[in-house]
């Protein structure tokens, strides 16, 4: 299908902050030469929403104070929806010309699973500040050069990755316990979801696009599939489930839930790339990501903790509950820290504290105040804006949630081995299996630049 481009009003480029209002200290260079510090709240950024439907309907208030000068979309129909919020901007089908308009200062990607570390590196590289919709990657290799990208590039732009849940205040709580020692010294670490969505494989081709959909820009850089009415099922917010458990166009509930609850654990726990990993499941289908799987990975000790092991579960594997009594299933997306005195479990939103011996009667752990607890996040899309506008600082940035989505993608390549990997975290490779180490990336199409 022929990739069209329809250009629509443009939008005429904010006029410069006079000299004199933007003269003092504590300002930024944007991209585009634009003037904008944390004490000029009122500047507003030149912002593309790239994929302009289903979660970036979540942008749309956050963004309605900025400027929205381009829309793109491969379904058309979601262009003109977005359009009747944002009339002035450009509408685009294609990511990659939608970021060469001149006058951008930042992106929000809301597109497929499978091209996310594509448009998130190529925005970056062109000096444009990032948000990007999880999972931040597809493969081991896309996470290592999404955060690459990134850290050449952290005095300049400022990134988030959409991992919302973690503006909830549990997730400062659970923080501050366990590295307060509420449970003592920290032992192992398991999180979990329990959602599960069988597929057989590959859709079988039925039909023909619609005209408002470009198909093949779906596909992007994956290999192709026939078109199937069914990879676009589902509301708004919920499509991913239609497509994002095939490995060709997402990673499955490593990448969707995954990226949610492993949150809790990664905020907590104050650690980089594990030392190794290994996976079991329900068996391998080359087609479709596993419903069924535990994927562990080992954690060299740091200046407050010893080794850990942390556990990914999903579909219905399950860690053991510390307590005959305890039912951890009704916890449907949820993480639990087992200490040498007693276990804390969470879900996003609350937590409780178990003591597992006798003498954890809680007098070795002094509560903070409420004057140094951690502060609030506040709301998670401003705070990338006002980070765009300031300091760049933001918490969930493409260093902090791409080293936790390599750790979970490199589950995915553990399970495929069926064996457990000895990981090279500094470099990137995987050191007792070469066939594992193959799988760190993925094929593309001709055509299509990761890097580009």
């Amino acid at each position: 299908m022929k990739n069209r481009t329809a250009t629509a009003r443009s939008t005429s480029r904010r006029a410069f902050m006079k000299t004199a209002a933007a003269a003092g200290a504590g300002l930024l260079i944007l991209p585009t030469g634009a003037r904008v510090g944390a004490a000029a709240p009122s500047n507003k950024l030149n912002v593309a929403l790239i994929g302009a439907y289903g979660r970036a309907l979540a942008h749309y208030d956050p963004i309605a104070s900025e400027n929205v000068v381009a829309l793109c979309d491969v379904n058309e129909d979601h262009i003109a929806i977005a359009a009747e919020r944002f009339p002035n901007a450009k509408h685009y089908v294609d990511w990659r010309q939608c970021l060469e308009q001149k006058d951008l200062d930042a992106i929000i990607c809301c597109t497929t699973d499978h091209t996310h570390a594509f448009v998130a590196t190529w925005a970056m590289n062109r000096g444009l500040h990032v948000y990007c919709e999880k999972p931040l990657a597809n493969s081991v290799a896309e996470a290592r050069l999404v955060r690459e990208t990134y850290l050449k590039n952290k005095d300049k732009i400022a990134t988030q990755c959409g991992m919302q849940r973690h503006a909830h205040e549990n997730f400062n709580r659970v923080s501050e316990l366990i590295r307060d020692g509420a449970i003592g010294e920290l032992e192992e670490v398991h999180a979990w979801g329990n959602r599960q969505i069988p597929k057989p494989g590959y859709l079988p081709a039925q039909g023909e696009p619609p005209r408002n959909l470009h198909y093949d820009l779906w596909i992007g850089p994956s290999p192709f599939h026939p078109y199937n009415p069914g990879y676009f099922e589902g509301g708004p917010g919920a499509n991913c489930l239609s497509w994002n458990m095939y490995w060709d166009f997402g990673s499955g509930q490593v990448g969707d839930m995954g990226s949610h609850t492993m949150d809790i654990v990664w905020c907590a726990i104050d650690a980089g790339l594990p030392t190794s990993a290994e996976a079991t499941g329900e068996p391998f289908n080359p087609e479709v990501t596993p419903v069924r799987l535990a994927a562990t990975f080992e954690h060299p000790a740091n200046a407050w903790r010893p080794p850990i092991r942390v556990t990914w579960h999903q579909g219905g594997a399950m860690p053991d509950a510390p307590g005959d009594y305890i039912d951890l299933n009704k916890v449907d997306h949820g993480a639990m820290f087992k200490g040498s005195k007693g276990v804390l479990v969470s879900s996003f939103t609350n937590r409780i504290i178990i003591p597992g011996v006798d003498e954890a009667d809680m007098t070795y752990y002094k509560p903070r105040t409420r004057e140094t607890l951690i502060p609030p996040l506040g709301h998670f899309q401003n705070e990338w804006t006002n980070a765009c506008k300031g300091n760049l600082k933001t918490t969930c940035n493409f260093d902090y949630a791409g080293t936790m989505i390599e750790q979970l993608l490199l589950g995915h390549v553990a399970y495929r081995a069926g064996a457990k990997l000895e990981y090279d975290g500094a470099n990137g490779r995987v050191t007792n299996n070469a066939e594992a180490d193959a799988l760190l990336s993925r094929t593309y199409r001709e055509g299509w630049v990761l890097n580009g």
